[in-house]
């Protein structure tokens, strides 16, 4: 459980770190509009430190690291986590500095952060298949 404790305060420092850094790269750069970065914040508290205080109270209950596939889905999640956030920190730098990007940039930058959401999405869907065969066990 200390080990899911412990990704969820990484993920609620790199959070609130990211709020902080919104708020006075955008103002110290005069820029009012929305942008990209404005959003890490709460996908790093939610998808981040919100996911693993529920991954750390189902530990007590189930014995999540025995199951067959709990560490392809801990790769899966916190890298595809971490990978969305710096591609979405970079996108948004890019707005609120106003630099254009060439198309093949503009879509590489799209194509890596959608890589991290997809590996996001399949950690999220094994962990549920997990629980559910744990459940069912019982």
């Amino acid at each position: 459980m200390k080990r899911y404790l412990n990704w969820s305060i990484f993920y609620a420092f790199a959070g609130l770190a990211a709020g902080v850094f919104y708020r006075e790269f955008t103002k110290i750069n005069q820029f009012t509009n929305i942008s990209t970065l404005g959003k890490v914040h709460g996908h790093l508290l939610l998808l981040g430190m919100v996911m693993f205080l529920i991954v750390a109270l189902f530990s007590t209950k189930f014995d999540l690291e025995q199951a067959k596939h709990f560490s392809l889905f801990m790769i899966l999640y916190n890298g595809g986590l971490i990978l969305s956030a710096i591609m979405m920190i970079i996108r948004g730098i890019l707005q609120v500095k106003a630099i254009a990007l060439s198309a093949m940039a503009n879509g590489m930058i799209s194509g890596i952060a959608g890589l991290g959401h997809m590996a996001m999405g399949i950690g999220l869907l094994i962990f549920l298949f997990i629980l559910r065969k744990l459940a069912s066990d019982q």
